[in-house]
């Protein structure tokens, strides 16, 4: 096993997703949930997904296409717009029940954002360049761990300069950009 495997894989999906639409989310999620249970949904998401890009990476192209998860991805940004948009003059206390859902809803929006992503066809490259799946695996979720950290206090650090109903308001109209912009993407 070597070293400068994990060193290069960790080093590429950082640089990746530094900035992407999953850092993005991961910041207007924090601004609406307790960042641990983000942290929680994302972390198992990207676990799950690289997993898949290691071991199965070929086998989930083919059962399934692209287009269509990222119809499904589109229409969950979409939705996740609509809802924040409508609770975004809720109160604190409607804010804390609304958080129940939180690892739900961080793990079904980066699942469906990332897969077939371009950090997920990275792995699965990487995992078939090296003879050394469990180094890439390792690094590639370190990576994106850290930069889903990263984006989730930098999430929790607009909570201390701005209202929260602002911070909802432009979260949900983050998601709904994602979505359209994932829409025309896919159909044009």
């Amino acid at each position: 096993m070597s070293f400068s495997v994990f060193l290069s894989t960790f080093g590429i999906i950082f640089l990746a997703e530094l900035g992407d639409k999953t850092q993005l989310t991961a910041m207007a999620l924090a601004a609406r949930y307790p960042w641990k249970k983000i942290f929680i949904g994302i972390a198992l998401a990207f676990a799950l997904l690289n997993l898949g890009a290691v071991l199965v990476g070929k086998v989930l192209f083919v059962l399934f296409p692209v287009f269509w998860t990222k119809i499904a991805s589109a229409g969950l940004f979409l939705y996740f717009g609509i809802t924040t948009l409508r609770h975004s003059g809720a109160d604190e206390e409607s804010h804390k029940i609304v958080a129940s859902g939180a690892i739900r809803t961080a793990f079904l929006m980066i699942l469906l954002a990332e897969l077939g992503d371009k950090t997920q066809l990275v792995t699965l490259s990487l995992a078939a360049q090296h003879d050394s799946p469990v180094l890439v695996f390792c690094a590639s979720t370190l990576a994106l761990w850290l930069v889903s950290l990263i984006g989730i206090f930098l999430g929790k650090q607009l909570i201390r300069y701005f209202p929260i109903r602002y911070i909802h308001r432009a979260a949900g109209i983050l998601f709904l950009l994602f979505g359209i912009a994932l829409l025309y993407q896919t159909l044009a």
